[in-house]
């Protein structure tokens, strides 16, 4: 039992890795599923989908690998944050549909919470704001919709859960009804300081706390599989969220250290240790990691927009066929043109958190071409990544100090983006040897749970960098396209 299979359950499919006692991914596999969109602004899943694609991804990196269930010591779990699902205690059916992190269903009762004064109780607790964004709103929405939802969650006949809940349900035959901290934290019900469920914030919204899992460590026994999935009985021990995984895969262990994830956004987490720093700056306080019974936390900001703007290029403007054209695109845009977008398609994520805003371009002249607009929409990238990263200094006084990034994701791979990060946060940028960092967090967890893998000291030690870029441009050039970045969002906002 040399090997630890990482789950990585995401919002468009799942996937399977399996690394060896080096942390070397031997095999994985991975399988897509539908989104459902019923109305404007509604994003579910099939919990059927989100199980078949689980335990079929993983039967198959199994057999990649050339291993079976008895190869196996551990396994480690990481999942799509938020998102909510409801099923029978009895039966494992789920009431409806799971309704995903993206879904804006709740957004009037959010409105309504905040209209009568529960935001600030709300975010002193769980560190998080009243958006539809989070699990329970949704939760409550499920309890008041679904015919007879309510009446059997009152009788203790439903369970609630993230996705980490029902895989492990699944897993397990419906041995245990569990989830860990880090998932916890984003459900808008947990309350981060006591590390316990909140009574008031469940009365609140009318939820009863019997349908709750029980949290553990992100490094705990969470139950057993079943013994007919993979041919033997493995204990699952090692849970996080994704984007606290990909901060677990990134080694960010000490306060002060940061990883940003480049995707379709870009999720950034700030590790501030033992002290949950309550934001000024609307960003998020949340639980990083907890092991041994000690949450670590840290601030949160999320970009709506950043391998997206690249998306963009291709689909909308139609002057690239393939993301990695960018690169070379960018390097033959004409450094006399100042050309600046403001991505904000889908409104300003943190710190401006503004919905209500649409993208905008400044600066064109009649000599812009698709060099300059693409090296406008990679630097985009990097500008918001300052204003993260500005807002966590407003917040922490202590990411003053903060001297390194760590990048993983999709976008993390163009040089020309990370160098442009580089320089605009005046900061060296590190890009590890292992891209997979999400998967590698969970597999960690587990295999460090197992007794394969070192402690948290030594996985620090292993983390490995591909390569590193440092600040090349100098603090006056820095300053004042910056501050050009700056005045143009402020002008996006009042349009």
């Amino acid at each position: 039992m040399t090997h630890i299979l990482a789950i990585d359950q995401g919002t468009t499919s799942s996937r399977a890795i399996l690394f060896d006692t080096s942390l070397k991914i031997v095999a994985s596999a991975q399988e897509e599923f539908p989104q459902i969109y019923p109305h404007p602004g509604w994003v579910e899943h099939d919990p059927a989908d989100l199980w078949s694609t689980t335990a079929g991804s993983c039967r198959a990196a199994i057999e990649r690998a050339g291993k079976s269930g008895h190869d196996i010591a551990a396994i480690g779990i990481t999942n799509q944050r938020e998102t909510t699902v409801v099923w029978d205690r009895h039966t494992g059916q789920p009431v409806y549909n799971a309704i995903v992190w993206q879904d804006r269903r709740t957004a009037d009762l959010c409105r309504r919470l905040k209209d009568e004064g529960h935001e600030p109780m709300v975010a002193a607790t769980t560190g998080l704001l009243l958006d539809p964004y989070f699990s329970g709103t949704k939760l409550k929405w499920v309890l008041d919709t679904v015919e007879g939802a309510r009446a059997r969650a009152e009788r203790g006949d439903l369970l609630f859960g993230t996705v980490d809940s029902f895989l492990i349900w699944k897993l397990t035959g419906g041995a245990v009804h569990v989830t860990d901290a880090t998932n916890a934290a984003r459900t808008l019900l947990y309350d981060i300081h006591k590390g316990a469920w909140s009574a008031e914030i469940c009365k609140l919204l009318d939820i009863p706390m019997d349908m709750l899992p029980e949290v553990k460590d992100c490094a705990a026994v969470f139950g057993h599989t079943r013994a007919d999935l993979f041919g033997r009985e493995i204990p699952i021990l090692g849970v996080a969220g994704d984007q606290q995984a990909a901060t677990v895969g990134q080694a960010c262990f000490q306060p002060g250290m940061m990883k940003s994830t480049y995707g379709t956004g870009c999720f950034a987490l700030l590790n501030t240790g033992d002290t949950p720093v309550t934001s000024r700056s609307r960003l998020l306080t949340t639980i990083a990691y907890q092991i041994g019974g000690k949450p670590t936390y840290a601030l949160e900001g999320s970009i709506f927009i950043a391998g997206a703007v690249v998306q963009w290029l291709r689909d909308g403007l139609k002057i690239i066929r393939e993301a990695r054209e960018t690169q070379a695109l960018a390097e033959t845009a004409d450094p006399g043109q100042s050309v600046i977008l403001v991505p904000a398609f889908t409104g300003l994520g943190a710190p401006y958190w503004r919905p209500d805003c649409r993208g905008a371009i400044y600066g064109l002249t009649r000599n812009s071409g698709p060099g300059e607009f693409a090296k406008a929409a990679l630097e985009s990238v990097g500008y918001q990544t300052r204003d993260l990263l500005e807002a966590m200094r407003v917040d922490w006084a202590n990411a003053a100090g903060q001297s390194v990034l760590r990048v993983d994701g999709g976008m993390s791979a163009n040089n020309w983006a990370m160098q442009f990060l580089s320089d605009i946060l005046g900061a060296p940028v590190d890009r590890p040897t292992v891209l997979e960092t999400t998967a590698l967090g969970a597999g960690w967890l587990a295999g460090m749970q197992a007794g394969v893998y070192p402690d948290m000291a030594g996985f620090a030690e292993g983390w490995a960098i591909e390569r590193r870029f440092e600040p090349r441009i100098d603090e006056a050039t820095r300053a004042r396209k910056y501050e050009a970045w700056k005045t143009a969002v402020a002008a996006t906002m009042s349009l």
